[in-house]
């Protein structure tokens, strides 16, 4: 593949191939060579073990994930937009200790571990846990690093990360317990924040998210269409969140991008700005469903998931 600033074609998607969980780890493992040769990778590589046995139904005690918004190829996304974030702000001169980076690098695999069901719930779907879900992701963190021999202050400190990542709480009310945590807990929002709306297939997957909501009795959306149409206004919260949390994003993920791939530019904004633009494009049609086609979702939602929430003639 032929690179460079000038490369105008060049696309977030098409850099690696983000649906090969071993692409995105072999990535993730490149860029941190890049910043510490010596860099022990073990914990990380023991830690994306157990995600990906967690997902697939492999990890004792659990089911395989069923919240197809929610899943592992979210969690590989936002894996690799973390070590990303933290690449480009080694190279803006910030220095984190190996240690820290690596409890962000496993905070940010097992940030959404709370979706997935015990073994004996037999009740609905992992989405049910959605209100609940930051806090039984950091107490399987805990079970994990009580296991895996992290220290009880290298647990909190991945703990205080995860809850990072629950949009309705305030950063400024989470005890950290060092500065370093709390910038790392700050990129991780970022990262999840990013990875997820700049997936290709975003818009798509939004019909799977209206289902994770329903079941967990979200209120706020009267449809799936609905959602779509509010989603516009979520870019705008999105944007100011990130601003708000770490205002420094662009510039660390255009130093990576610079550095790693002699792209200067922010690949994850690009691709936010084009999903929110064909948003804008199609969401006044009657059926905005049928100009979504990217991987066959839209008629997975419909074969299997669609109901009264869905236009008439989105299920012709």
């Amino acid at each position: 593949m032929q690179l460079g600033g000038g490369m105008a074609y060049i696309q977030l998607s098409s850099l690696i191939d983000v649906y090969s969980p071993d692409a995105v780890f072999e990535e993730v493992r490149t860029i941190l060579n890049l910043i510490s040769p010596e860099f022990d990778t073990a914990p990380v590589a023991d830690a994306f073990n157990v995600t990906i046995d967690l997902y697939n139904g492999d990890y004792p005690g659990y089911k395989e994930c069923n919240t197809e918004y929610h899943d592992l190829r979210h969690v590989t996304d936002v894996f690799l937009a973390m070590e990303r974030i933290l690449h480009g702000a080694h190279l803006d001169g910030m220095r984190f200790t190996d240690r820290n980076i690596a409890i962000g690098l496993i905070a940010a695999l097992l940030h959404d571990a709370g979706y997935i069901q015990e073994e004996w719930d037999n009740e609905g779907t992992g989405a049910k846990h959605t209100a609940t879900h930051v806090r039984r992701s950091a107490d399987f963190l805990k079970a994990y690093g009580d296991e895996a021999g992290l220290s009880d202050d290298e647990i909190e400190t991945g703990r205080s990360m995860i809850f990072c990542t629950d949009l309705a709480l305030d950063i400024s009310t989470i005890p950290f317990l060092s500065d370093e945590a709390e910038l790392l807990g700050k990129m991780l929002c970022a990262a999840d924040l990013l990875a997820q709306m700049a997936d290709r297939t975003y818009l798509e997957k939004l019909l799977f998210l209206y289902y994770e909501f329903k079941e967990c009795s979200l209120g706020g959306f009267e449809s799936a269409v609905d959602l779509l149409q509010k989603t516009i206004g979520f870019y705008e919260f999105v944007a100011q969140r990130i601003e708000a949390v770490l205002s420094q994003n662009d510039h660390f993920i255009i130093l990576h991008f610079a550095s790693r791939w002699d792209i200067h530019r922010n690949l994850y904004h690009e691709a936010i700005e084009n999903q929110k633009n064909y948003l804008n494009e199609i969401i006044n049609i009657p059926d905005p469903f049928k100009h979504l086609r990217r991987s066959g979702i839209v008629e997975k939602f419909r074969e299997n998931m669609a109901d009264e929430s869905v236009p008439p003639e989105s299920q012709q």
